[in-house]
């Protein structure tokens, strides 16, 4: 398999099959960090969730047989974790300036 066929089929479940069952991706990226940091007992974000995702897909690969699916999703995971770092920082660059009177 190419490298172009691996992201190609990544960026198709990202957004087609796993957006449709999951739903937005930064939403429910969200829900695991709520979740995970409520475990952890410390703030996990959003960016984290798909960071360590992609390094559990990276774990994957050192045991066992070759599994496409693991470099399929760990190039899924790395999608979703570039899309939320562009949403915040577009976030915090779009943020309205509060003008308070003195």
């Amino acid at each position: 398999m190419k490298a172009s066929e691996i992201t190609d089929k990544a960026s198709k479940l990202v957004s087609g099959d796993r957006n449709e069952t999951h739903g937005d991706v930064t939403e429910n990226h969200a829900n695991i960090a709520r979740l995970w940091s409520g475990y952890l007992e410390h703030g996990v974000s959003p960016q984290d969730v798909a960071m360590m995702m992609v390094l559990l897909k990276v774990a994957r690969t050192k045991l066992g047989a070759f599994n496409e699916d693991d470099f399929v999703d760990a190039a899924g995971y790395a999608g979703v974790a570039g899309e939320i770092a562009a949403r915040d920082a577009d976030m915090k660059a779009n943020k309205p300036v509060v003008v308070r009177p003195k």
